[in-house]
């Protein structure tokens, strides 16, 4: 995995490496929405990218980025779903193999974005210990090329063309809301900004069972010794470190919302909207209708990062 951070240059070189791969996903705006939280929204439906969510973005960047030598073994990853049916997708256009390791209570509609791509599953108890620790024996089984979910600086870089299309479609927003758990989409996205939008303030939306984003921006070093407990499957990860130090570079702001928030405006993308978008996506929403003064008059860009959702076990529902 490579180790240095990445810098903007490099979202802008991933935006012309995955053009052709990943799909141009449209912004989408809602006049009742816009009312409701006073200012003018602009929704970058990733939700509608390929696979579902933002991380095919990332994980073609990585794929696309490993030489003929590094890509003969294929790439192994861990995740609990998302990044996983990304990289496996990302694997496939190259015609590699793919790995990934999944803990213990995935969502199901995710699992089967995994096996659908045509990646080999692992299976390992719910804990990021076990996680990299099975990771590291796929990958000494395999030769595969580790791709990290997130703070790969490959990934990174990738997941910020959402951010840089969306200035692009749209014009620069006054501030843009992003969802974070590990870090990836964020880091980018602030990376992105620098490039074509450095007046644009960028907000983070962080659950609170799993708010150490909060935590450490708010203490000048990563607090991640936490257990994770939020409807917000996609965000349970904790922040990566190089994510965490582009992120305290930019100057992010963190609005930190409950679950009861987030399950409130994921019924109001469904009803108002007419998207069908996961609690990781529908925080962005949440975190700007929670502090309205923030954001006021403000054009506001939130991505909306995944839409799969297992219709059997609907949060409102449960």
């Amino acid at each position: 995995m490579p180790a240095a951070l990445p810098v903007a240059d490099d979202v802008l070189a991933a935006a012309t490496r995955i053009a052709g791969h990943a799909d141009l996903t449209p912004v989408l705006r809602s006049r009742t929405l816009d009312a409701m939280a006073g200012c003018q929204l602009l929704f970058k439906a990733e939700h509608l990218q390929r696979g579902g969510a933002f991380k095919f973005r990332g994980a073609c960047n990585a794929v696309w980025s490993l030489s003929e030598a590094e890509a003969a073994h294929g790439v192994v990853t861990h995740s609990s779903g998302n990044h996983g049916a990304a990289l496996a997708l990302a694997a496939r256009t190259r015609g590699i193999a793919c790995h990934v390791v999944v803990p213990d209570g995935a969502v199901a509609a995710k699992l089967a974005n995994i096996q659908r791509h045509g990646a080999t599953l692992w299976r390992c108890e719910a804990t990021q210990a076990a996680r990299e620790a099975t990771c590291a024996q796929v990958q000494q089984a395999t030769g595969a090329q580790l791709v990290h979910p997130y703070a790969d600086a490959r990934v990174i870089a990738g997941q910020g063309t959402a951010a840089l299309e969306l200035a692009g479609q749209a014009g620069a927003p006054d501030v843009m809301v992003i969802p974070v758990g590990g870090g990836g989409l964020a880091a980018g996205t602030a990376l992105a900004l620098a490039a074509v939008a450095p007046d644009c303030r960028l907000v983070l939306a962080e659950p609170a069972g799993a708010a150490d984003t909060a935590r450490s921006l708010a203490a000048g070093e990563r607090r991640i010794d936490f257990v994770p407990d939020t409807v917000c499957d996609g965000l349970r990860g904790a922040l990566g470190a190089p994510n965490f130090e582009l992120l305290r570079a930019a100057g992010a702001g963190v609005v930190v919302v409950d679950d009861d928030a987030t399950i409130a405006a994921m019924r109001l993308a469904w009803q108002v909207l007419k998207q069908v978008v996961e609690p990781s996506s529908a925080i962005a929403l949440a975190a700007v209708l929670a502090e309205p003064a923030r954001f006021a008059g403000k054009r506001v860009g939130l991505v909306l990062s995944g839409g799969n959702v297992d219709l059997e076990a609907l949060p409102w529902r449960a």
